[in-house]
């Protein structure tokens, strides 16, 4: 008995077992009445359907049928003008008739004007907490939380909101505590993300909204703030939806063919109708791969871009660091080896979050000044390299006077090899003769070395209150070419976090400027959707349909599919996305919507 059932676990034997009880015979069963207690205790009426909110707590006991009502400051603790403090749940009614008595309900959704008095005690100047608070109540549904909402405007002095928060749990405590000590209605301090766990409770937000909202709170440049005013629309969760229902209706189809093929005929033979939905699924592949993609593009916009400074000693790097900060960040100084550690600076460059480092310069024992490179030194070049095939851009720094280094070009090579976006800056260029050939060679010999483009390459002098004698940069008032570098940068910046789209043939929508919302996937749903291109290619294997395009080879594509394992792979394909809108019935949902609401 027990090999039998772990042999049921298997998938084979699921649909086997399933197949095998629609074939037995089903012995007609008795008709069984009802106790005749049951049927006097239901009375022959007609019944109404369950409200969604009835239906929610259908199943709930007795005492949690309603939920309690929270509040909360909303605004930030300290001094200020104005504090918000949010009360959610069905007894705002009643808090508000205890803190405002004889004076009406505001219209819903129309600020008021009010004085709060202390509840249970008559109006009187010693009973008043707050001689001119803003109230707005919000009835739900069309709220926040979806349940009655309640704003208390008040002034933000830390006296007046401890004593308006204060009153709140007490609104609806009986007005006679010896004869009713118990609470009429339950209200209780919010816990962290709580308004937010029910605004998704409700239906108001989707999870991929909620993670945007977190977002758009901690944005601290335009380009964050775009990415995150992205995600706050409900375009990702309607993506995300249309691909879990395109998958249910492909696993339909594969599961009628498994429980029916042998019963009922079909229009479409099994290999034909195997090769019509693999070719569905490559469809969703590619596209949940370019969403994947522009998830990790966005993610560049959202943590910051990692810039590194790489070249030889005395090259320049502390002093382009400085001219791009604004300030002297790093020690600019003729001796070489100066900075012997990285030295990190966060800067708002354009919009765009940049993390630039500035290293150790990269030299042998001997080869400059012939100085002896001593323990600390190596560490700091080590420290560098690793750095640098670390970072998204790197920045290599040449000095136009000097000759190509050999260690540099090295580890810039290396650096394009691992994928990083390189841009080269020849420095001090205005050390150099007005009819001077050297930036055409120097070019050459980047372009023929790097293989790097032409409009990567700039030519800047980083000494302040000079002009390049070779360039009309004196002319536009852009000295030493730093601002065309800076644009130069911005737009290597651009092409980075630009947003992919696939092409016209794989694309299920003719629009693309739709796929500009994926920029704003966080790194958990790209997880997730790793997950389920994992299964999408199980999928595709169990099929044999990994040579597409179809129906090329087909009549002898799919002659042994396993069509159970198929099945099941598109099953988990299907519950990852509904993972990710915490609609799923994972085990680790409920832990995953508590790390999101705490945030």
């Amino acid at each position: 008995m027990r090999a039998s059932i772990s042999s049921l676990r298997q998938p084979h034997a699921i649909f086997s077992a399933r197949r095998a009880l629609r074939a037995t015979p089903r012995a007609r069963l008795p008709a069984c009445p009802a106790p005749q207690s049951i049927r006097h205790e239901l009375p022959n009426r007609t019944r109404k359907p369950l409200s969604r909110l009835q239906s929610r707590f259908y199943h709930a006991p007795a005492f949690s049928q309603e939920e309690p009502t929270i509040y909360a400051l909303s605004t930030a603790s300290g001094k200020a003008a104005i504090a918000v403090i949010r009360i959610s749940g069905p007894a705002c009614r009643q808090i508000y008739r205890a803190l405002c008595p004889s004076t009406p309900l505001p219209r819903p959704r129309h600020a008021t004007v009010r004085k709060l008095y202390a509840p249970h005690t008559p109006p009187s100047p010693s009973t008043l907490l707050d001689s001119g608070a803003l109230v707005l109540y919000f009835p739900s549904p069309h709220t926040v939380t979806g349940e009655d909402v309640l704003e208390l405007h008040v002034h933000g002095g830390p006296a007046i909101v401890r004593a308006v928060l204060a009153a709140i749990p007490q609104c609806c405590l009986s007005a006679n505590p010896p004869s009713s000590p118990q609470s009429t209605a339950p209200v209780r301090y919010a816990e962290p993300g709580e308004f937010t766990r029910r605004a998704f409770t409700n239906g108001r937000m989707t999870l991929p909204q909620i993670e945007s909202l977190g977002e758009t709170l901690s944005a601290t440049t335009e380009q964050q703030r775009k990415l995150s005013v992205r995600g706050t629309t409900s375009s990702l969760a309607t993506r995300y939806e249309t691909w879990r229902t395109l998958l249910l209706q492909a696993r339909g189809e594969l599961e009628a063919l498994i429980d029916f093929s042998e019963d009922q005929h079909f229009d479409e033979s099994p290999t034909v109708l195997c090769a019509n939905v693999a070719l569905q699924v490559e469809r969703l592949r590619i596209q949940v791969g370019i969403h994947i993609s522009n998830a990790v593009r966005g993610e560049l916009l959202r943590s910051g871009i990692s810039v590194a400074l790489l070249g030889a000693p005395n090259a320049g790097k502390s002093s382009l660091l400085n001219r791009i900060v604004g300030r002297e960040a790093a020690i600019v100084s003729q001796e070489a080896g100066t900075t012997r550690d990285v030295i990190e600076v966060g800067v708002d460059l354009g919009g765009w979050l940049v993390r630039l480092g500035d290293m150790a310069g990269l030299r042998r024992a001997g080869v400059v000044g012939g100085d002896a490179v001593g323990s600390v030194e190596k560490e700091g070049i080590k420290r560098a390299k690793q750095r640098a095939l670390e970072s998204n851009v790197l920045i290599v720094v040449h000095d136009a006077t000097a000759t190509l280094d050999g260690e540099v070009i090295e580890t810039a090579k290396q650096c394009v090899h691992m994928g990083v976006e390189v841009v080269v800056a020849i420095n001090k260029i205005d050390r150099l003769p007005p009819t001077s050939d050297a930036l055409t060679e120097w070019k050459a010999n980047i372009q023929s070395t790097l293989n790097v483009p032409s409009d990567r390459i700039h030519f800047i002098s980083c000494r302040e209150g000079s002009a390049p004698r070779t360039s009309a940069s004196s002319l536009s008032g852009d000295e030493g070419n730093i601002q065309s570098f800076l644009q130069g940068l911005m737009t290597t910046f651009a092409e980075m976090t630009e947003a992919l789209a696939p092409d016209s043939t794989s694309s299920a929508s003719p629009d693309n400027s739709i796929w500009q919302e994926s920029l704003g996937a966080t790194e958990r749903q790209r997880i997730l959707l790793s997950e389920c291109i994992s299964h999408l290619e199980a999928f595709l294997t169990a099929v044999h349909a990994t040579a597409l395009p179809l129906p090329v080879n087909v009549p002898h594509a799919h002659e042994e599919a396993d069509i159970v394992v198929a099945a099941e792979s598109l099953r988990l394909a299907a519950e990852t996305l509904s993972r990710i809108t915490g609609r799923g019935e994972g085990g680790d949902v409920e832990e995953v919507l508590g790390v999101v609401f705490e945030k």
